[in-house]
């Protein structure tokens, strides 16, 4: 087989007929990072959101960024109000506020919702981590807000919440991503405070009918984010060999869930790193360790079916990262079109046993020939140029 006859040119009219090639419309359509910080596929992901909000009725976008600090860019787009440099500021996780391509779809989101009744929305999806985990202050205070009455376990107030969480150094100390003796996670406070979290949510589910739409979502966000973060912090406080695999586990369940919360305002285009997009464990080195776990795609996929499709990216040349030509991308490198829509499956056909990419970048995780199957399709950049730095 040929491998052109593999892809065709990345456009508009490319992407409208692959999603009709799929065998049911997705809720989720994830576009992975083979790298983050790769500005021309930031831009190419714009003009993909564009074409499939103006010709393919999606309303929404979610992106591997802390899914409290994206209420900052959902309520800007909204509204319109603050400023955008503020926004990116305060509204993105994990550097990504000072990505252009963010900066620019910001802007076009909110010119959008300016112009037309049927909005735009932005979600963040990732928990508030890093490979330390923030505060549940603002989680838990805030869905304790949005409810009536006392908890079923006895009254407990804002005072007792802020008794109970003390100062939130206690809980973003960096030192415990690698000292699991300076977490708090298993303390005795918070411990209490994973019962009131349960408890709150509880409580949500007994109150529902009374909330608006908009405050139960928000309260639904609030809540699993609590719970979700006071886990994270008890996994911090492991001593085990297994500490790294559970918290990397966890950290994807909760993006999945965050999804899955997505999915029911879908269709939406999800942005995040090919890793965590994926329907294949995955597996990645930490020090001397080899960490596995199940990806939020696969957490994902394994409750919405077809309903979830994914596109994996890959880069040619990036940077001074030349792919060698027996490899994946290597071989894609010969197309004749700087950006291209890969058909995976046709692709693993074509391509039957590449050399493996060893690539000069760390940040760079190149494409697996061993897991096309699970793949529904390859958006490849011929080269990269612009490549931002990462931490």
């Amino acid at each position: 087989m040929d491998i052109k006859d593999t892809a065709r040119p990345l456009d508009g009219a490319g992407v409208s007929a692959f999603l009709r090639s799929l065998p049911a419309k997705p809720l989720l359509l994830g576009l992975g990072e083979a790298r983050h910080f790769v500005d021309e596929l930031g831009e190419l992901r714009n003009e993909l959101f564009r074409h499939l909000v103006e010709h393919e009725g999606y309303r929404s976008f979610a992106l591997e960024s802390d899914c409290l600090m994206g209420l900052v860019v959902d309520h800007y787009i909204a509204t319109g109000e603050g400023t955008l440099d503020d926004v990116m500021e305060r509204g993105f996780s994990h550097r990504f506020g000072t990505s252009p391509a963010n900066r620019e779809l910001v802007r076009w989101m909110r010119a959008y919702n300016e112009q037309h009744d049927d909005k735009l929305r932005f979600f963040g999806f990732d928990g508030p981590l890093e490979y330390w985990a923030a505060s549940p202050r603002q989680a838990l205070t805030s869905l304790y807000d949005l409810l009536d009455g006392p908890l079923p376990s006895g009254v407990v107030t804002r005072e007792t919440l802020d008794e109970l969480l003390g100062p939130d150094e206690r809980w973003s100390n960096e030192a415990t991503a690698m000292d699991p003796s300076q977490s708090i996670g298993r303390s005795a406070e918070a411990q209490r405070l994973r019962l009131i979290a349960d408890d709150l949510v509880a409580l949500l589910d007994t109150q529902a009918p009374q909330l608006s739409a908009e405050d139960r979502e928000l309260a639904e966000l609030y809540g699993r984010t609590a719970v979700g973060l006071l886990r994270y912090h008890y996994w911090m406080a492991d001593a085990s060999p297994e500490r790294w695999t559970r918290l990397s586990a966890l950290r994807d369940a909760m993006m999945a869930a965050n999804l899955r919360a997505v999915a029911g305002r879908g269709p939406a285009l999800v942005f995040a790193s090919n890793l965590h997009l994926q329907r294949n464990r995955t597996s990645m080195s930490f020090g001397d360790q080899r960490l596995e776990w199940w990806s939020a795609g696969a957490i994902a996929a394994t409750y919405l079916g077809d309903r979830y499709a994914f596109l994996a990216s890959a880069l040619g040349t990036a940077g001074d990262d030349v792919p060698s030509p027996d490899t994946v991308e290597g071989v894609l490198s010969t197309l004749p079109w700087d950006h291209a829509l890969v058909d995976a499956r046709r692709l693993a056909e074509a391509v039957t046993e590449p050399a493996p990419r060893l690539s000069q970048d760390f940040a760079y995780f190149p494409l697996n020939a061993a897991q096309l199957d699970l793949i529904d399709g390859v958006v490849f950049l011929k080269r990269a140029v612009r490549l931002g730095k990462l931490g």
